[in-house]
């Protein structure tokens, strides 16, 4: 059984090597641990400094791609070295290396395919009162939208095993983490969460400028993910309340004109018709979302049969 923990880093030269002497050397169960460093175009000294302290593989991006694309050439890579266990953590310390342990727990004892730290974010000094609210609301959302029990769906703290991972594809150039949640929902796969702890603050998040912005992201990347798999319910219930306001003026039209006559009132009937057909035109693109999203399944499907193809071990 190998696990592989895999690292993306973008300029964590001064923090790399507490995150790579934290983590286990051992673990009951696992024949073999190795580390794999995914630079992210760093222009620091990540790379010389991974070398240096013995990391057994290093994946370097010419320049900066982003979490979300370290993330999955990471999943790529670590499946190619032939992990049967996939062990995603930060550069930055944020998280307890002994906690490894508990995320690879469940997947020896198949009780899980994928699971996720839970940071506990209440007891998290630095976060503020805001960003704690926005964090449990916004795990709540995900929580509904993806049908999973993941308590912190923010946290890369987080264990895949083969199987799963030869299914993860991502899409977004942002944060892999919330997007990666709904998918693993789709695709019913067994996610938990346990309780882990986290380590003090060495500096702040390089991910986004400021809370608004960060949320903003977040939002756009769960409206693409959840309308990636559920086309055809989002762009019906959009299509469907941008033509309520069309009916309320057409009804209007209606009661003026057998009341009191028509005259007076086109301005309801053109409001009317402008929200209909807005209505309508979602609807249609709804049907041609539904089949693109259709069509990405299939894609999906046949990039998971090129991947065990490619990288499935022949012992």
């Amino acid at each position: 059984m190998k696990l592989i923990i895999q690292i993306p880093c973008y300029n964590e030269e001064k923090t790399l090597h507490l995150t790579y002497m934290d983590l286990p050397k051992q673990i009951q169960g696992i024949d073999e641990i190795e580390v794999l460093v995914i630079d992210d175009g760093s222009t620091d000294k990540t790379s010389e400094l991974a070398e240096t302290i013995g990391v057994n593989h290093i994946v370097r991006f010419k320049n900066n791609k982003g979490l979300a694309k370290a993330f999955e050439a990471g999943i790529h890579k670590a499946l190619e070295l032939g992990a049967d266990i996939i062990v995603n953590t930060d550069g930055d310390n944020q998280y307890s290396g002994a906690d490894i342990e508990k995320l690879v727990r469940p997947i020896l004892n198949e009780e899980a395919d994928v699971v996720i730290g839970d940071r506990q974010t209440n007891s998290i000094a630095h976060f503020s009162f805001f960003k704690k609210r926005m964090q449990k609301l916004g795990s709540y959302l995900i929580r509904k939208l993806s049908k999973t029990d993941v308590k912190d769906v923010v946290s890369g703290f987080r264990a895949y095993n083969r199987e799963t991972a030869m299914k993860i594809n991502i899409a977004t150039d942002f944060s892999y983490t919330i997007e990666n949640v709904i998918q693993l929902g789709f695709l019913k796969a067994k996610v938990i969460s346990v309780p882990i702890e986290t380590n003090k603050q060495l500096r702040k998040s390089r991910l986004f400028k400021n809370t608004g912005s960060f949320i903003s992201q977040q939002l756009t990347t769960i409206i693409r993910a959840y309308a990636n798999y559920k086309a055809i319910r989002v762009f019906t219930t959009l299509g469907i309340l941008i033509m309520i306001p069309g009916i309320a003026g057409f009804i209007r039209f209606l009661y003026f004109y057998f009341t009191v006559g028509g005259e007076g009132h086109i301005q309801s009937l053109i409001f009317s018709t402008a929200f209909l057909n807005g209505g309508l035109l979602i609807l249609m693109i709804g049907i041609i979302a539904d089949l693109i999203s259709t069509n990405r399944k299939l894609l999906e499907k046949l990039l998971e049969f090129n991947k065990k193809d490619k990288w499935n071990k022949t012992s």
